[in-house]
C-alpha cells in the first residue's frame, strides 16, 4: 500500500511538473496550445491555495470538523474567485470545481494521515529499540 501511495504521489507530481513545463515552453517559443493558459491559471490558483493553507495551519483549530470546513471553504473561495477572474465557468460549472476541491482535499488528508501513522510506527519502533538497548546496558 505504501508503494502504491508513493507511486500515485510521484505520478501526480511528474504530471503537474510536465504540464507546467509544457506551458512555459509554449509561452517561450510562442507555440499555440489551446489549454496552456488554463495550466498557468490552475498553477497560480494552487500556489494561492497552498500558501493560504500553510498560513492557516499556523493556527490550531481545536475541532477537526471545523478545521476541515475552514480549509475546504478557503479552497472553494479561491477557486470561485479564480473562476470569475479567468472565466472558468464558461467551460466548467462551479459545482464541478467544488466537487474537485473536496475530493482533492480528502485525498490529501488521507495521504497525510497515512504518513503520520507510518512516521509514528517508525518512531515507536526506534523508541522500543532504544529502550531495549538501555535495558541491556543496565543489566
Amino acid at each position: 500500500m505504501k508503494e502504491i501511495k508513493k507511486l500515485i504521489n510521484t505520478i501526480m507530481f511528474v504530471t503537474g511538473t510536465a504540464l507546467v513545463l509544457l506551458a512555459v515552453f509554449s509561452l517561450l517559443f510562442n507555440i499555440k496550445i489551446p489549454f496552456v493558459p488554463y495550466i498557468f491559471e490552475i498553477f497560480v490558483a494552487n500556489i494561492v491555495i497552498i500558501f493560504g493553507l500553510y498560513l492557516r495551519w499556523k493556527f490550531e483549530i481545536p475541532n477537526i470538523i471545523l478545521e476541515c470546513l475552514v480549509d475546504i471553504s478557503y479552497i472553494i473561495a479561491v477557486l470561485a474567485v479564480f473562476g470569475l477572474i479567468f472565466d472558468w465557468y464558461s467551460a466548467v460549472p462551479i459545482w464541478l470545481l467544488v466537487v474537485m476541491a473536496v475530493v482533492i482535499y480528502i485525498f490529501t488528508m488521507i495521504i497525510s494521515v497515512t504518513k503520520i501513522k507510518r512516521d509514528a510506527k517508525e518512531l515507536n519502533k526506534l523508541l522500543r529499540t532504544r529502550q531495549e538497548k538501555q535495558a541491556d546496558n543496565a543489566s
